[in-house]
Order: structure tokens, then sequence, then C-alpha cells
């Protein structure tokens, strides 16, 4: 059973990077420097090159923040404030890290050289292919910049990491009926913090902690879901398991993020056509855009079974047992709003359109939920809208 997509990404914290890139450059910029072999170059000319180097590059770490600010502001006002695909990328904080431990290197090896007369000719060579670096990593940044703030490449990142997690959760693999029962629960676990959100759930460590307590864990909210204080998170069946135990499971935050939350990407294209169909805006062909990506979405969703997501340990039995969004959630989140939004008759033919091709692709029993979205879709049509009574 694919447990892998369900797992919490191991990758660097930006802090860290960004430390790893520091020490990186102080290292460098006190070893290359002793270099006794080779060509060498006069000290003073190459302790005035590095300088020059690490301080113009405070300009670069400043158009770094300037970028990063601008594409947050512009796509929080024009798509969704929920949408940080351009903040959370790692070349944003991959390219800083870089710039400012190229900025390390530089003072570090000026300071390195003190009063030699001259130094191995591998400082300036270096020196000049990093900044080579930082400028292929500042022209990434803004090729990327540039798709963040327009409206296809924006959907179609959206529309690729909602497949992503979709197509990882919702394989028919993946799907474990319940055909042996659960032991009766003896014990829930309830939250005792402030509201957060369920960004992930770290499944080995609860994996691991059921099998030695020799318990089934079942979550009773998906990831994207807010936890409220007192709200029950979980049920832990047949025996004992500590209630931290659970809770340090779970991967929170203050926002939602597409790591293992699969209707957040119908969220953010339901943003951005609902934006797009707001009396201020009145862009339904911006609108009629988001339908592609948001019904291959549903169109994939509603190919697949549903139910609960059990995962089991490495003796095969069944230890975490997950909820995954049903094809009524994914309707109602992608969806609904937008059909009670639709005014236009482009939107509400589109609408049509989208239902229909994802009815092609539907489960039986998951294409009366697409009938029953277009006989409202055919009250729409057949009911005249506010502004013509």
């Amino acid at each position: 059973m694919p447990t892998r997509v369900i797992r919490a990404r191991r990758r660097l914290r930006a802090g860290v990077t960004q430390l790893v890139f520091v020490l990186a450059g102080l290292g460098a910029g006190a070893s290359v420097p002793r270099i006794g072999r080779g060509p060498r170059a006069p000290s003073a000319q190459v302790i005035d090159t590095l300088l020059a180097i690490g301080l113009g590059l405070l300009g670069a770490v400043a158009l770094i923040f300037s970028v990063l600010f601008l594409v947050v502001q512009w796509v929080s006002t024009t798509f969704s404030p929920r949408l940080m695909l351009f903040r959370d990328d790692p070349i944003v904080w991959r390219t800083f890290g870089f710039a400012v431990g190229l900025v390390v290197f530089c003072v570090t090896a000026a300071l390195s050289i003190g009063k030699r007369a001259d130094v191995s000719v591998a400082v300036p060579v270096l020196a000049m292919v990093l900044l080579l670096v930082l400028i292929a990593l500042l022209r990434t940044l803004q090729l990327r910049a540039f798709s963040a703030i327009q409206l296809a490449p924006a959907l179609g990142s959206i529309a690729a990491r909602g497949r992503e997690v979709i197509d990882a959760l919702y394989t028919r693999d993946s799907t474990e009926l319940a055909t042996t029962p659960l032991p009766p629960p003896s014990a829930t676990v309830s939250w005792p913090h402030p509201p957060a959100v369920l960004q992930r759930v770290r499944t080995e460590r609860l994996v691991d902690a059921a099998r030695s307590a020799d318990v089934v864990i079942v979550l009773r909210e998906a990831p994207g879901a807010t936890l409220h204080f007192g709200d029950p998170v979980a049920d832990v069946h047949g025996g004992a398991l500590p209630d931290d135990v659970v809770l340090r499971g779970l991967g929170l935050g203050d926002e939602r993020t597409f790591e293992q939350d699969p209707l957040f990407a119908f969220r953010l294209l339901a943003d951005v056509a609902l934006r797009a169909l707001s009396a201020a805006v009145n862009d339904p062909a911006t609108a009629v855009q988001t339908f592609d990506g948001l019904g291959d979405l549903l169109g994939r969703v509603a190919a697949m079974p549903h139910g609960p997501l059990r995962v089991k340990d490495r003796d095969g039995v069944p230890r975490l047992v997950i909820p995954r969004p049903d094809c009524e959630e994914f309707l109602r989140t992608g969806v609904d709003d937008i059909i009670f939004a639709a005014r236009s008759p482009m939107v509400l033919a589109g609408l049509r359109t989208m239902l229909r091709r994802a009815r092609e692709r539907a489960a039986p029993e998951n294409a009366g939920l697409f009938d029953e979205r277009a006989a409202l879709l055919d009250g729409r049509f057949a009911t005249p809208p506010p502004d013509a009574l």
C-alpha cells in the first residue's frame, strides 16, 4: 500500500538551508585562501574584488525580498490570499541562502588573506564562479515570479499540486475496505490547544506507536481541517495510548498546505473563480478558465473509490485509519459556491460542460452527485437573474 505519499516530506526548513549556506561560505572563505600551490594573484586586488562582490550582493538580497513581497501581495489580491506557492517555493529561500553564503565567503576570504603579498587564484576564480551561479539562480527566481503572477501558470501549478496528492491518496490500491472490524474503542483523544490547522499526519510515528501498544488509531479529522479546543481528534481502539503520543503524530500550522490535503487545490481554484465572478471584478472568462483544472481534478476523484485510508505496519496489521474526503465534499468545496455565484451564460455553460466531462469518468456510485448539480444548473438557466426581475 503506497503510504509513502501521506508521510511528511523530508525537506529542510528555510532557516536550516540558509544556515548550511552560511557555514559553507564561512568554511570556504577560511580554507581556500590557505591554498599554497598553483598560480598566484596579488592580495590587494583580490581583497578589493572580494569586498566589492560581497558588498554588492547586499542589493541582490534586497532584490529577493522585494520580489517576494510584490509577488505575494499581487497573488493575494488578484487570485486568493490562501495561494502561497511562490512564498513556499524552495528557489526563493535557496537563492537567498546562497546569496548570504556568498557574502560570508567573500568577507571571510578577504579577512583570511590578511597581509599576505599574494594568494592563490582559486580565491577570485571561486568567487566569480559562485557569482555566476547566483546570477543563474536570480534569473530562475525572476522567471518563477513572472509565472506566479500570470493566470495560466498559476492555475496550472494549483492543478498540478492537486493531481499529485489526489493520485497518491485515491489510487485503487490504497483503498482498504473495512472487511475486518476494528477492536472496540477504548479512549478518545481531544485537542487541548487553541485552534490550529492539521497540515499533515506523521504516519510512520503513529504506526510505530500503535504497533508498540498493539492498538489502532482512528483519526477523526483529515489534513486540512481546523482543530478547535476540546474537539475529538482521534479514537484509540483495542488498548491504551497516551494522548501526547497521538498529538505528537500530528503536524499543525496556521494555514492549509498541499502536502496531504486533497481539498486544498479545489478551494484555491474555487477562490479564483469566485473572485472573478464578484461584482468588483466581473471577469467570467477567468472563471471559465479555472474549470479546466477543476474539471480534471473532479474527474479524478469521481473515478476513484472513497472511504478511510488504512495504514498497515510492517506485519500487515492495520494500525492507523485516516479519513479522506468523499466526492460530495469535493463538489461542495469546488463547485457549489460557483453555481450560486454564476450569473453569466458563459459561466453556466462552462459549468455544465465541466460537470458532464467529470460525470463521464465517474464511478457509478458518484454519478448521481453530478446529476444533482446538473439539475441545479438547469434551474439557473431557467430562472432569470435577479437583475432581470
